[in-house]
């Protein structure tokens, strides 16, 4: 599997990974994920959380359940 590449994005890859994350790992909407995320001052719309989402969210969600551990 190829590495994500987050060229030509204005926020730092752990930013986009983080949003995503809680995005999938919790049941949010994109409006909750960019009101935690403007909590910790960061200014990012609830637009860009879904494009990130639709664009990163399917190679995050196969590492996350990669990862999870089996019971």
């Amino acid at each position: 599997m190829a590495e994500i590449s987050y060229r030509r994005h204005r926020f730092p890859p752990m930013i986009i990974q983080h949003a995503v994350w809680l995005y999938l790992r919790f049941t949010l909407s994109y409006r909750d994920v960019e009101e935690l995320l403007a909590e910790r001052g960061l200014d990012i719309s609830y637009e860009t959380v879904r494009c990130w989402v639709l664009k990163f969210g399917p190679v995050i969600a196969r590492r996350l359940r990669r990862c999870r551990p089996r019971p």
